[in-house]
């Protein structure tokens, strides 16, 4: 009998062991650097933004190329809600009828469609454990950055990747937990958005 109670300490302890292992771990002072060149990657999960207490839900496919970066918002069906795309030429959504909506910047943009500005511009720089270069930023003790007016943590996975990306601001509250995040490299990729042509 005592050998089977210790036998159940020890599995029990050994699971929960591995447990905390898979578990993310909170990014801390030092894994945040100044701001690079960002390789081409792809990405997707799932994000929640939360404006007054209220919460919207979604899938995300994410891809950052050739300097383009498109997100597409999805239900979770797999239907597509919208898409954001930022280039050279400046910011441009597209909605599930297919309208076209374009502005400089995507904070004027998400203010002229949300009615609040959402820094999409940064999302590829945060999620890389950088600060934008040229702007005041601020490194928190519990490793969290402040920049823009945002309060932004990262949860990692064991290979460094992202697990979750949250912003946090007075007004609201951007969530997004990755399933994956890949190294991409597409030498054919377009230098603009798809939805231009």
């Amino acid at each position: 009998m005592k050998n089977k109670h210790t036998k159940f300490i020890l599995c029990s302890a050994a699971a929960l062991l591995l447990a905390a292992c898979a578990q993310p771990r909170l990014a801390d002072k030092e894994s945040w650097r100044a701001q690079t060149d960002i390789g081409d990657f792809a990405a997707d999960g799932r994000l929640a933004v939360k404006v007054n207490e209220k919460g919207s839900y979604a899938n995300f496919d994410w891809t950052y190329q050739n300097q383009v970066q498109t997100i597409n918002v999805n239900t979770p069906l797999g239907n597509t809600l919208g898409q954001l795309c930022q280039d050279s030429m400046g910011v441009l959504a597209v909605d599930s009828k297919g309208k076209k909506y374009q502005a400089a910047t995507a904070q004027e943009l998400s203010e002229q469609l949300l009615g609040f500005p959402m820094p999409v511009q940064y999302l590829h720089i945060w999620a890389n454990g950088q600060w934008v270069k040229n702007a005041p930023y601020q490194l928190l003790p519990d490793g969290r950055l402040q920049q823009f007016e945002w309060t932004i943590s990262r949860s990692l996975n064991e290979n460094g990747t992202p697990r979750i990306l949250l912003l946090e601001s007075p007004k609201l509250t951007l969530r997004l937990v990755f399933d994956q995040m890949e190294k991409t490299k597409d030498t054919n990729a377009p230098a603009q958005c798809a939805a231009r042509s």
